[in-house]
């Protein structure tokens, strides 16, 4: 072309600015690589995100262009005439407005910020990539033929900021999985060689992440405990912990599995191939994934399919967590409240704003317990936890003392006192559950109550219904709520309409940090506010 023979000049500034936009798209696309690593790399994630914010990322990437070029073809028009420098100014306009879509973007709040891994490296470099020789390819192809639009083409780039990040992602699917094989054998490795390793899976529609820390301090009685941190529950989560975080003088490993769709756990129990399980519960939770309730029935029994000798624990206060017990032909232990029928049975509850104190009956020999944690649904984890510990030869008396030092899991019924407020903090992703044991709690309180909350989600089609039940449990315990977000203020306004909520008292914000700026207005000192769920970045 003749773009490298007579502008050779134009050629160093084509490299530099197409270097430049492929920094620039990958902050455009910094929203989508985000939410594709939120959902385990799969381009079905970005998709139903798109879908769910009806296409409102896509639609504000449109207005920049449309806004970049119509302020460079001005800029163009007036100077042009006045040299060859001043031609460029009007990029001044794409940066600009550049700059200002990507702040607005990274402002926005964050539930699980992005994490730079070596996979998220990799397939980031590959977005620069791809952008800058998207940028520099327009460049060339324009200046060659419709030479007046000379560098101003760069503007359209940001349109192809999906394509971008699809084309990425494809591109690095054969080296990840290589990268993935390398790694998932070490681990396998390194499990082979600690053949005395009691490992131990724990899964459920809600309670494994608490039911897996209370485990973790009663086990730590009796032996060295090696717990999967955060929300390690995926492939990848287990393989770092199994290699990062398991020592050789580990007696137990307590893994929590998580799953998004049938086979997941399946996949992890191949990979950990636990000795027992403890199923905390199977809810309606994450329908959007699973799509109905009996993928979620079996995607749980997975982890019971996988045990051969062990010892299973159930939750009889849930329905499909005890529908599977029945099922169970295997080493099998009931866990609940109430209930004679179980192995590990907790009775003679008494709850306040403090905690709660019971009497725990295990292999039918009792102990009084006291416990900070509030909520029924605490206590079951704690009878799953008493149910299999107790089994693994942890005694009575170090279950109790275990019992006393446990601590509220952060965003689960924790409670904070802030600038003479109670604060009950429940913003971790709920079920209709414990939403339902949130409120609870909240009525145990003094004071006026706020309830700040998005409502559920991840509940298919069923989430509109939940949300209008929900609005209507609100209206009978708290005096002024604050939705947050669209998703489901239209629902949550029903419910509370139909329990006669005084509507005046119903306030309404676009993400958490202003529902935060509204509290400063509306609350005063001594009321008690709970935060009730919080969206997942996906629905921001």
């Amino acid at each position: 072309m003749d773009f490298l023979s007579k502008l050779s000049p134009q050629l160093l500034i084509a490299i530099v600015l197409s270097a430049i936009n492929g920094v620039m798209m990958y902050f455009f696309a910094g929203k989508m690589l985000h939410i594709l690593q939120l959902g385990g790399y799969k381009i079905k994630s970005i998709n139903a995100y798109l879908k769910e914010t009806k296409f409102k990322y896509i639609a504000r990437l449109i207005i920049l262009c449309f806004l970049s070029a119509a302020c460079m073809m001005v800029a163009n028009a007036l100077l042009d005439g006045h040299g060859e420098f001043w031609s460029y100014i009007g990029l001044i306009f794409y940066f600009y407005f550049s700059i200002v879509f990507i702040i607005n973007v990274y402002q926005a709040p964050q539930k699980t910020p992005l994490k730079q891994t070596h996979r998220m490296n990799r397939l980031s470099f590959v977005v620069f990539l791809l952008s800058s020789a998207l940028t520099f390819g327009l460049i060339a192809v324009f200046t060659e033929y419709v030479p007046s639009v000379k560098f101003g083409i760069i503007a359209i780039t940001p349109i192809f900021t999906y394509l971008i990040v699809l084309v990425s992602h494809y591109i690095c699917v054969p080296v990840e999985f290589l990268s993935r094989q390398i790694y998932i054998g070490r681990a396998k490795r390194k499990l082979k060689k600690m053949p005395n390793l009691i490992k131990i899976g724990i899964t459920g529609s809600y309670g494994k992440t608490t039911t897996k820390h209370i485990l973790n301090v009663m086990l730590s009685k009796k032996y060295d405990v090696c717990m999967s941190p955060y929300s390690f529950n995926t492939p990848m989560g287990l393989t770092k912990v199994v290699n990062q975080y398991l020592k050789p003088n580990n007696d137990v490993l307590i893994c929590e599995m998580g799953a998004r769709q049938v086979g997941d756990i399946a996949y992890l129990c191949k990979l950990i191939q636990p000795k027992h399980a403890i199923i905390t519960s199977v809810s309606n939770q994450h329908l959007s994934t699973f799509g109905t309730e009996k993928n979620v029935y079996k995607a749980k029994k997975e982890l019971v399919d996988a045990i051969s000798d062990g010892y299973i624990c159930f939750n009889a206060q849930n329905l499909g967590s005890k529908q599977m017990f029945d099922e169970c032909k295997k080493n099998k232990i009931l866990c609940g409240i109430n209930n004679e029928d179980c192995f590990a049975n907790i009775t003679n509850i008494k709850t306040d704003k403090n905690g709660s104190t019971f009497d725990l009956t295990i292999d039918k020999k009792t102990i009084s317990c006291q416990t900070k944690l509030l909520g029924i649904g605490n206590l079951e984890d704690i009878a799953l936890a008493s149910g299999l510990a107790y089994t693994l030869g942890v005694k009575l008396n170090e279950i109790k003392s275990a019992i006393t030092t446990l601590k509220p899991m952060p965003h689960r019924l924790e409670v904070l006192q802030e600038n003479g407020l109670t604060i009950i903090d429940n913003s971790y992703n709920a079920s209709v559950e414990s939403s339902t044991e949130a409120l609870n709690t909240l009525k145990m309180f003094d004071g006026d109550k706020i309830v700040v909350t998005p409502g559920l989600v991840e509940l298919g089609e069923k989430e509109f219904d939940a949300n209008v039940v929900l609005g209507e449990q609100i209206s009978k315990v708290a005096s002024k709520i604050i939705i947050v977000n669209e998703t489901n203020k239209q629902a949550l306004q029903n419910g509370l309409k139909q329990g006669g909520f005084n509507e005046s008292n119903i306030y309404f914000t676009e993400n958490l940090n202003l529902a935060k700026d509204k509290l400063k207005e509306i609350a005063k000192n001594g009321d008690v506010i709970l935060f009730e769920n919080d969206l997942p970045d996906s629905y921001i």
